[in-house]
């Protein structure tokens, strides 16, 4: 490996473990969005609530991301990239109805969405990257 593409690999693996951080303080300050949003967002026909969704996601990318965190690499490389490529947040319906159709409400969980969604891109990035280093 060369040193800039260390360095890049580096560079992102940090930018995940700060993430990861943030996001967890991200999440304890949407608290009392997520109460309001439990009543006022009840599972419709789907199979999970929105909040529901959210922690699905959440669980999976935080277990990618300590992974990347702890050994610089995750279990079965190749299968994970796939998933991240395909867990879109806001591909998920009800997450991206609460997302653009409450227009100045829930900032902080938009916020946590948002950073949600940029930690998946991280992480797709950061495999990839090394799939090509390799």
């Amino acid at each position: 490996m060369t040193k800039a593409i260390l360095n890049e690999s580096e560079l992102t693996q940090k930018n995940i473990t700060q993430l990861l951080s943030q996001l967890s303080i991200t999440e304890q300050n949407t608290y009392y969005e997520r109460e309001e949003i439990i009543s006022k967002f009840p599972p419709n026909d789907e199979e999970f609530s929105l909040i529901e969704e959210l922690e699905l996601l959440t669980v999976n990318f935080r277990g990618y991301a300590h992974q990347i965190q702890e050994t610089g690499q995750v279990a079965n490389k190749n299968q994970v990239i796939e998933q991240l490529k395909s867990m879109q947040v806001l591909n998920i319906p009800q997450i991206a109805r609460f997302f653009f159709d409450n227009n100045g409400k829930y900032e902080q969980m938009k916020s946590y969405i948002r950073m949600l969604d940029y930690l998946r891109l991280l992480m797709l990035e950061y495999l990839q990257f090394q799939n090509k280093s390799n």
